[in-house]
């Protein structure tokens, strides 16, 4: 790999070394439940995740607004005219669950964020076989970024992830680390992964 790409990472693999213990938390965490999207077009999002991704949709609700109150600024901070037109909730193998949201509201923006972006995030979802997953990727007409990147150096060793993008601009990752990563041997807390979902 590049210097300069081996470098990057390397240093960018220090913020999965265990952070210093804190003795409070939220009473009775027990982990992430699900994460929420906002989606431009509900069929459009549920037939990516489901028909190319692969999740398996569970359930669908909605609408919700409010007409003549705040229920919706007191509920989710959105404008009190902002309509969910529908939720559906995706399970993805051993991972989380994606909550998808469908929305209008009068001040409703286009963030195409970038990763650089403050707010900006992005999914990654762990596979076996990131080449795999790109040969894949691309015969579906999913917009790859550069990779497979394997790295080699650094806490984050052992890693081989791959970028692509949602039809709508949603920031994904492939990622794969089938022996672990370096920062492992020595770590007091240990990512979890969902290659080992019991641990």
């Amino acid at each position: 790999m590049h210097t300069f790409y081996r470098t990057a990472f390397a240093l960018a693999g220090f913020c999965l070394l265990p952070a210093v213990a804190s003795a409070d938390s939220i009473p009775g965490l027990r982990g992430p439940d699900h994460t929420g999207i906002t989606v431009p077009d509900m069929k459009q999002a549920v037939a990516f995740f489901t028909e190319v991704i692969g999740c398996e949709k569970a359930m669908s609700f909605g609408p919700f607004a409010d007409d003549k109150g705040t229920f919706m600024t007191d509920l989710v901070g959105v404008d009190a005219k902002a309509v969910i037109h529908q939720i559906t909730l995706v399970r993805c193998g051993f991972g989380s669950n994606y909550e998808l949201f469908q929305y209008s509201a009068s001040d409703q923006r286009d963030l195409k964020a970038r990763n650089s972006d403050i707010g900006a995030f992005h999914i990654a979802l762990y596979v076996d076989d990131v080449a795999a997953a790109k040969t894949y990727l691309d015969g579906k007409g999913v917009a790859t970024r550069m990779g497979p990147v394997p790295i080699t150096e650094g806490p984050a060793a052992g890693q081989t992830i791959l970028y692509f993008q949602a039809p709508w601009g949603l920031q994904l990752e492939a990622i794969s680390y089938p022996k672990g990563m370096a920062y492992e041997k020595d770590a007091k807390t240990v990512l979890w992964s969902p290659k080992d979902p019991a641990k």
